[in-house]
């Protein structure tokens, strides 16, 4: 079994999302594996606290990036500030947050689409010229003009829409 390490929901091996929240096992730090003791045939679990911004090993997330139509989560930690966009073939400049494996080109994600990040207890957001604009809670943003947002706004990237979760 996999636990998940967002949702603790138990998942069956080989899986790559969760199936409650979305969250990608695709690198090591998003999952935890079920230990089974075989001498007492039982699970060993060593999940984490229902804290849902417990501490990767990359340290401790500020918030994250949940996609409200796939559940997909996104931690916010190690940095400050991270862009969010698609990559596409022959991109030199790549955004911190590609949104391509998630249908980003459809939903109308730019390549460069925003910026969101922290400066002491403020969460900002900008967008970066993208063609298909940047809404924070049903307003579009002028581009390259700061929005101070807050826990559980939601923002639209085109139409890809992503509450924001922040850890106070």
């Amino acid at each position: 079994m996999i636990v998940c390490s967002i949702c603790q929901h138990d998942n069956l091996t080989g899986a790559m999302f969760c199936a409650e929240c979305g969250a990608s096992f695709a690198d090591n730090h998003s999952l935890i594996e079920q230990l089974v003791d075989p001498e007492k045939n039982q699970s060993v679990s060593n999940k984490p606290s229902d804290d849902p911004f417990q501490k990767f090993s990359s340290g401790e997330p500020w918030g994250s990036l949940h996609l409200v139509d796939t559940g997909q989560i996104f931690p916010l930690s190690q940095r400050n500030e991270f862009t969010m966009g698609r990559i596409s073939k022959g991109q030199s400049i790549r955004p911190d947050i590609d949104f391509s494996p998630y249908q980003g080109y459809d939903a109308g994600v730019s390549r460069m689409h925003a910026v969101i990040k922290r400066d002491g207890d403020r969460i900002i957001l900008m967008d970066l010229g993208s063609s298909n604009g940047t809404y924070w809670n049903g307003m579009r943003l002028s581009p390259n003009v700061e929005q101070i947002i807050h826990h559980r706004d939601i923002v639209a990237l085109g139409k890809m829409k992503i509450q924001i979760m922040v850890k106070n």
